[in-house]
This record gives structure tokens, sequence and C-alpha cells, in this order.
């Protein structure tokens, strides 16, 4: 399988077209799961975990699936994991659901790369947050975000998640960011109410635009003030309940959504419940997608797999969210 180092920036490229998204028009709802990268070494994409993940999250109602996300670990994986993740991902789903793919990269080229491979592949948007480890002005991100929507063949989410880029993207950037053509909307996952009603805010002056909401406890306030819908990483183990919950607020149904929410909260809270010392989230999820058969609980390096001796302390917040689901 070609690597993603295959793939040549446009510039090099021929004239031959690459195939477009049937999606750019209309705005995207629902839950959209960030896919687990589901693997067998350190890399080595586990393909049948694969399908099966997608196989689960798909019978559970979701309006797609987000690919090398941060609960896809994307930034861990090599350049020949992730275009083969891409590749399979999407043949995996044969256009049964819309594909996002995250492109981000402290590498402008590297992104654009990603960015062709994923649209060769039958991916329908991608995904961008700010290039992490020498920060820029907001004045430069919004440059680099103008460069890459004239570079990439494909409508393009922002993804706003400052606790991992040390850098969030600020409400002006964001009100600029929206007048350009093919911003499809954003991806809030700062956890911060008052930013988020900012940007729903600004997506009210285009029709086409999304404001998604990635932090779960804040998933039902999100889509009251109109947000196209959740990235989740909890829908992952629990798609059908995600997807309850977004349709219970989409029909107002007030109440029942409220409870929906509650579990996902408690999902939510057992996934990072403390031991000592504390598992991480990925390393949970991993764990309680193992422990139904899914994928192996293990994770990308630097992050290590939860011990056999974890599981066991962490045997009874298992079965409080098996409960749950």
């Amino acid at each position: 399988m070609p690597s993603l180092s295959n793939i040549s920036p446009p510039e090099q490229r021929g004239s031959s077209p690459l195939p477009q998204s049937n999606l750019a028009s209309r705005v995207l709802r629902g839950i959209v799961p960030p896919l687990v990268t589901p693997l067998r070494d350190d890399d080595s994409l586990d393909t049948e975990a694969l399908e099966r993940l997608i196989a689960h999250t798909l019978s559970g109602g979701v309006s797609g699936l987000f690919l090398l996300g941060t609960t896809g670990e994307g930034p861990s994986l090599s350049n020949r994991l992730r275009a083969e993740l891409v590749r399979r991902a999407c043949a995996f789903t044969a256009g049964r659901a819309p594909i996002l793919v995250a492109i981000s990269d402290t590498s402008f080229t590297e992104s654009v790369r990603l960015a062709y491979l994923a649209a060769e592949a039958g991916a329908d948007f991608l995904v961008a947050a700010p290039p992490f480890y020498l920060l820029a002005s907001q004045d430069e991100l919004l440059r680099y975000f103008e460069r890459l929507l004239d570079a990439v063949p494909l409508p393009l989410f922002l993804y706003n998640i400052p606790s991992l880029t040390k850098v969030g993207l600020q409400l002006p950037l964001v009100a600029r960011a929206f007048e350009l053509p093919r911003i499809a909307g954003i991806k809030d996952s700062s956890g911060d109410l008052p930013y988020l009603e900012g940007l729903l805010r600004l997506a009210q002056k285009r029709s086409d635009l999304g404001v998604w909401v990635g932090s779960e406890q804040l998933l039902l306030e999100g889509l009251r003030r109109g947000a196209a819908g959740g990235v989740c990483g909890g829908a992952n183990l629990a798609p059908s309940l995600f997807v309850s919950l977004f349709r219970a607020a989409d029909s107002g149904n007030c109440s029942e959504a409220a409870r929906i929410q509650q579990q996902v909260d408690e999902i939510n809270e057992a996934l990072v419940a403390t031991s000592d010392p504390p598992p991480g989230y990925i390393q949970s999820l991993k764990a309680a997608l193992e422990r139904r058969g899914i994928c192996r609980r293990l994770p990308a390096l630097p992050l290590a797999p939860l011990s056999d001796a974890s599981l066991e302390k962490l045997s009874p917040v298992f079965a409080r969210i098996e409960q749950a689901l």
C-alpha cells in the first residue's frame, strides 16, 4: 500500500481532477465519533478491529466518522499508518456515512499531502487544528488557514482544542475564517460554554456552517443552542446512546435529552475515573472497547496501555459503564 510520502503536494500534480465531496453544499448534523485507532503493535493497524469498530458505530446510527483526531491519536501515528487508516476506513465504510479526516500537523506540506490522500480515498471533509509546538499569533493562524484552504481539495472544519495545541482560535479569528469559501464550520473542544455560544452566533451568518461540540459534558447545552452535533469519544463505545441524545434534543424532548445526558456524563466520568496513578481517557476508552471485544487496549506511544493491575482496580468502573449502555 502506498505511503503518505508518495502523495504529491498540489503544485507537483497533474491536471486530473480529484473526486469532490458531494456533501459540500449541506450541513452535516448528528453524532460523529472520533474513531479510536485500533493497533496491533506500535506501528501496525489492526484492520479487523477497525472494521468491527466501524460496523459497531454505524449500527448505532451515527452521522459520520472522524479519523485521526485526538481520540484517534492522529499526531502520534506515523505517516504510513495514517495513510493506511484513512484508506482502510474509507474502503470499509464504502459510502455508508461521511468521512472526516484530521490533517493537523506541524508541517503545512504534510497536512496538504494528507488532504489529497483523504480526497483520493473518498473522504468528504477535512479537519485542521492550529499547528502545535511553534506558537503562532492569531493573524499568522488566519493566514495559515487561508493558505490551507487554497491548497486542499475538500471543505475544511477548523478544530479548536487549546489544551493540546497551546493556542486557541479566538472569536475574531473565527469570524474572519467563516467568511472564507469552503470553510465547513468548527469543532470546539475547549469546554468553554461562553466561547461555544460565541461560535454559534458567528455561524448564524451563513446557513452552510456547522458548529460541533467536542466536550461531552456540553453536548446537550450545545445542541439546545443550535450546534450541528457532537464529536464525542464516548460514541466509540455507546454510539446509539449519543444518537438518542441528539434525536431527543433535536425533537424538543427536553426531559429525555436531559436523562440521556446524565448517562453520558456518568460514562465520561467513569472513563476518567482516578486510580493511582490516574489513567488517561484514551487508555480507559480502549480498555473498555477491549472488554466489548472490539479492539485491543494498546495506545500509540508515548502512551502506555492500562496494566492488568489497573484493569483490576478499574473493573467496577467498567462495570458501571456497561450498566449504562
